[in-house]
């Protein structure tokens, strides 16, 4: 566990843009990118909002490649190809036995799967697709960036709901530190927005009744993490990447560090399969893992990019792991809800949250939470409501991740 892990590339494609600079203007401006949608099976569903992503990935794919792809790939994809850009890594001769890949999705491929159910319903066994199963099994995404990238080490796809993106980064720094690894491609990535998932969703009250539509009110306004009106979460889609690299691997070729990844923790409530422990337990414990992992202070969190995604419960909960694991100083540290601008992304939140996470502390600048009008009293945290600069000097960052089933997942990243 001796090797240093760092950051050495970034990519992402969002409800608020299609990259890493677009996303991060807009989450630093406070710009949503939840809308009403459009198609034409909304006008059934009992909920008619949702974070749409800003840039169709047609307009970066090529087309035929798109085709073989389903959307979930399409955005695993796009942010590959900018992370691995960004990292400066396209025309480095790499030992491929030593690159890997991590990339999680919380559902996989749902979009082909119901899509050539309905094919098979309405046109018979034979019109059903023969790329059908490689589009939609739920490690299509990884093995895509795989073969796009050439990695020969190991390829992992990690699936636990909500907090899977985070466990991908989780799992990669793992690869690198055991030296299984010296790069690692991590991430998730989710594209939901369909039929039934959101009619699943919307008929168990996890998302926000006020996403109906009904009254015609402002779509930018339903997410509001930790505001005394939310009721429910926003869907989101889209994907985020993170380039991983040993310390020495990144210095040897002249890389660019962004941060450095500290320690991550990983845990379960055991408690039920949607709902999180009401206190807050199962996260308390990954948060303390992943201090114990990074060997630093608490009082070294100078932000925290919570999973907060606009539930009652959840909220409160995430709330309580905070105080318990940083006691005193979590007054002092700022805190942040990109969902309330994004959406929740579900398997790509914890990868898109990272993304972002890593952007603080490069810029030193923690985003705002909009929508928090009147925040609920039974939540002690400094919320930030506008940009807001981090101290200079090393200064870490807490990106937390539920997920349904009672996963959790705490990543800590430091400063370069």
């Amino acid at each position: 566990m001796s090797k240093r892990v760092v950051v050495t590339g970034l990519g992402t494609t969002s409800p608020v843009g299609g990259d890493v600079a677009s996303t991060w203007d807009a989450l630093v401006n406070g710009r949503s990118g939840v809308r009403y949608l459009t198609d034409d099976w909304a006008e059934e569903m009992p909920v008619k909002i949702a974070g749409r992503i800003a840039v169709e990935p047609s307009e970066v794919l090529e087309r035929v490649k798109a085709r073989r792809l389903d959307r979930s790939s399409q955005f695993a994809m796009v942010a590959a190809m900018e992370a691995w850009a960004d990292a400066g890594l396209v025309d480095v001769e790499l030992e491929k036995e030593r690159l890997g890949v991590c990339m999680a999705s919380g559902i996989g491929g749902v979009t082909t799967l119901l899509d050539n159910y309905d094919t098979l319903k309405e046109k018979g066994p034979r019109r059903v697709s023969p790329l059908a199963v490689p589009m939609l099994m739920p490690n299509a995404p990884a093995a895509q960036i795989s073969l796009y990238v050439g990695a020969r080490a190991a390829v992992i796809t990690p699936v636990s709901a909500c907090a899977s993106g985070n466990e991908a980064i989780a799992h990669a720094i793992d690869q690198i530190r055991l030296g299984r690894a010296d790069v690692v491609v991590a991430g998730g990535t989710e594209a939901a927005i369909h039929p039934l998932p959101m009619a699943a969703f919307a008929n168990m009250m996890a998302l926000s009744k006020t996403a109906s539509g009904e009254g015609g009110g402002d779509p930018t306004a339903v997410s509001r993490p930790w505001d005394t009106a939310r009721d429910g979460f926003v869907l989101g889609e889209g994907a985020g990447v993170l380039v991983l690299e040993s310390e020495e691997h990144a210095l040897a070729r002249g890389a660019r560090i962004y941060a450095t990844v500290l320690g991550a923790g990983i845990t379960a409530d055991s408690h039920d399969i949607a709902q999180p422990d009401p206190e807050g337990r199962g996260g308390s414990r990954a948060i303390l893992a992943a201090l114990r992992e990074a060997d630093i202070s608490p009082d070294t969190i100078a932000h925290v990019n919570a999973h907060a995604t606009s539930t009652p419960q959840g909220d409160i909960a995430e709330g309580l792991m905070l105080h318990a694991t940083l006691g005193a100083h979590a007054t002092d540290v700022i805190v942040t809800s990109t969902k309330s601008m994004t959406g929740h992304l579900l398997g790509g939140a914890g990868a898109l949250e990272a993304v972002a996470t890593v952007q603080a502390l490069h810029h030193r600048i923690a985003p705002p939470t909009i929508n928090l009008d009147n925040q609920d009293p039974q939540v002690e945290l400094d919320i930030a409501t506008k940009a807001r600069d981090l101290p200079m000097g090393d200064i870490a960052a807490l990106n937390n991740s539920f997920g349904f089933g009672g996963a959790n997942v705490a990543v800590i990243f430091g400063s370069n």
